[in-house]
């Protein structure tokens, strides 16, 4: 069995914590292997080609990741789906050198006017991405599995406080929640071009960039959508500037099983030591490696996490609570004897 941390938060201290606390009191009732890599935030590289090449040493009945959240301190949950993503960065050219807006103002595209008509351009007035083939292999959830989602505990009120926002944004026809788990996005990472800097100066940029993220849903893959979207912002493209798509990484969606031995044993788990029983929930996010594993190695993922979406997470301020660290370390050994306990029945 592989524990595998892919975080750069203390995430992963309470499974490394937990696996010294076993260790001490002779309580590990199997066998732990432990794969830890640096470059998750930056795409894991060069992650997959280390997979393929040592199958052999990654061996192993189940994987547990416990980068991911749960509903609240006192709502446990488990995630058993993650989007995918396609990320790239678009950079447009418009004449080969900053001119003066005055000289060549109205007669001359501007890249950052230009790119940002170009953005827009791809949602619609319901905000649904207007982008050729983007929605073809998505699957649609039932009625019946958004009825269940629509069971676990959240209050839009209290999610609008916390943001300090003064209403919800997103696809039509669907709540906040099914936006940030069963519905593709496409997001604007960062924009920049022309002057920033301090006081004026009247120039027409000669380039502008941006960085986009595209979450992706089941039957959606990276490689396609990032396919579609470069053909799409080329095609809408003026004359009067180029358009240049760098892919940069991308990852695949999963829906892990509720009905595994590994699910059963971690919702046992957690029932244990929060006293309910954890809400099987879908996250926004994405952690490629679980596809790459199960495409790999033939191996499903439990994804076993103790964080909170309040974590501020790629925030100045990211953290995670002492509470969580301590019941992740609480939790974790029930995993393993609950784990072991069912594969020898």
């Amino acid at each position: 069995m592989r524990v595998d941390p892919v975080t750069i938060r203390d995430r992963f201290s309470c499974i490394w914590k937990a696996f010294e606390s076993m260790m001490k009191n002779q309580s590990l009732p199997c066998n732990i292997k432990f794969l830890i890599e640096g470059e998750e935030e930056v795409g894991s590289v060069n992650l997959g080609e280390f997979v393929k090449n040592n199958k052999a040493r990654l061996k192993a009945d189940v994987i547990l990741i416990s980068d991911t959240s749960m509903i609240a301190n006192d709502v446990p949950s488990i995630t058993v789906g993650l989007r995918g993503l396609s990320y790239v960065e678009v950079e447009v050219t418009g004449p080969n050198r900053d001119l003066h807006s005055g000289v060549y103002g109205g007669a001359v595209a501007n890249p950052i006017q230009i790119l940002g008509e170009m953005i827009a351009a791809t949602k619609d007035e319901t905000n649904h991405i207007t982008i050729p083939g983007f929605y073809d292999d998505v699957v649609e959830i039932s009625a019946e599995e958004r009825n269940e989602m629509a069971k676990a505990p959240f209050s839009q009120d209290a999610y609008m406080k916390d943001l300090q926002i003064n209403d919800v944004h997103g696809e039509s026809g669907f709540t906040t929640n099914e936006r940030t788990s069963i519905r593709p996005s496409f997001e604007l990472n960062g924009i920049w071009g022309g002057y920033i800097g301090e006081g004026a100066k009247t120039v027409l940029p000669s380039k502008a960039f941006a960085k986009i993220s595209m979450r992706l849903v089941p039957n959606q893959t990276s490689e396609k959508i990032t396919a579609l979207f470069q053909k799409h912002f080329e095609k809408i493209a003026p004359k009067s500037v180029k358009v240049k798509v760098t892919p940069h990484h991308g990852g695949e969606p999963v829906v892990t099983p509720t009905d595994s031995v590994a699910y059963k044993a971690a919702s046992a788990a957690m029932e244990t030591t929060f006293g309910k029983k954890p809400i099987p929930t879908r996250e926004g996010g994405s952690i490629p490696i679980v596809a790459l594993f199960e495409r790999e190695l033939g191996l499903k993922s439990v994804l076993l996490g103790f964080g909170l979406n309040s974590d501020d997470i790629h925030s100045p301020n990211e953290h995670y609570g002492i509470f969580n660290f301590m019941k992740g370390i609480e939790t974790i050994p029930h995993f393993f004897k609950n784990y072991a306990e069912l594969m020898k029945k």
